[in-house]
């Protein structure tokens, strides 16, 4: 008998002696089910920690954009950029928790619980910098800002203060797909900030936003469908954005100097009723 068929053998034995106690014994076999249990109901309630945790990451990024809208309509904008910066700065606080619930675990396992979260996050953060820098965020520019400082605090005696001990760095890495995704949403909330300018009597930044929108659609093109599933889904949403922004673009062209600026956004809304939803942009 070769060093292989003895290993074969010894290990057969061993499944058979595992499978004698396990029926001679039920209680071994009531006891593995318990720890099977105990490992799904552990992962089940980290992935509703993780939900909850999103939907507050969510509702926050969105209270954010509203926030950003203000800025078509007053004549300084930098208290309501500061205002929104201040949204942010709470928002990541919020998926720092998210960090320290994936700290040693598989985020892939856990990434639909956290992941609509992340992508209005994305949303806000990166119409914030277009606003601010009329450009796009890069995706390392996001996740260097998720970095956080974890500290587990003691308590000694006789002390007024507690010693943080153990410090640890916790890292969110926000992934390619998350970000394409909530740059497509992006795209929505420029073509609302375009609307907003035209009905503000901007004449100036609908041209900036389509020329930003083409680029953006280009980029995505040439993504085609070697990218995930749900931004092809995105795609047609996004060609809608841009061809509104594109047919303001041109009512202001052609019509700008002989409609009064008041009435810019509604000669505007009435022409975007008429594109075809199923056309989209070529």
């Amino acid at each position: 008998m070769n060093k292989r068929e003895g290993e074969g053998c010894s290990r057969r034995n061993a499944d058979a002696a595992q499978e004698h106690e396990m029926s001679t014994n039920p209680s071994s076999v009531m006891a593995a089910f318990k720890g099977f249990q105990q490992e799904l109901d552990t992962k089940h309630d980290k992935y509703e920690r993780l939900v909850k945790i999103s939907r507050d990451v969510t509702i926050e990024s969105k209270r954010t954009i509203f926030l950003l809208h203000r800025v078509t309509t007053v004549p300084d904008a930098v208290d309501i950029l500061n205002e929104a910066d201040i949204k942010l700065d709470g928002v990541r606080q919020k998926i720092g928790q998210i960090a320290e619930e994936l700290r040693g675990e598989d985020i892939y396992q856990f990434h639909r619980a956290f992941t609509p979260g992340i992508q209005e996050y994305v949303e806000a953060v990166s119409f914030l910098h277009y606003i601010r820098h009329r450009s796009l965020i890069s995706l390392e520019e996001i996740n260097a800002r998720l970095v956080f400082m974890n500290a587990e605090k003691a308590d000694p005696k006789g002390s007024a203060e507690a010693m943080p001990v153990n410090a640890q760095v916790l890292t969110f890495q926000v992934t390619p797909s998350d970000y394409l995704l909530g740059v497509a949403d992006l795209t929505g909330e420029l073509m609302r900030m375009c609307i907003s300018s035209v009905g503000n009597g901007d004449i100036d930044t609908p041209f900036q936003l389509s020329q930003f929108l083409r680029q953006i659609h280009d980029g995505f093109s040439y993504i085609g469908n070697t990218g995930p599933y749900e931004v092809s889904k995105k795609l047609h949403t996004l060609r809608q954005s841009l061809g509104k922004v594109e047919d303001a673009c041109y009512t202001l062209r052609v019509r700008g100097s002989e409609i009064p600026r008041h009435m810019l956004a509604d000669v505007f809304s009435s022409r975007t009723t008429l594109i075809d939803p199923e056309e989209g942009v070529v």
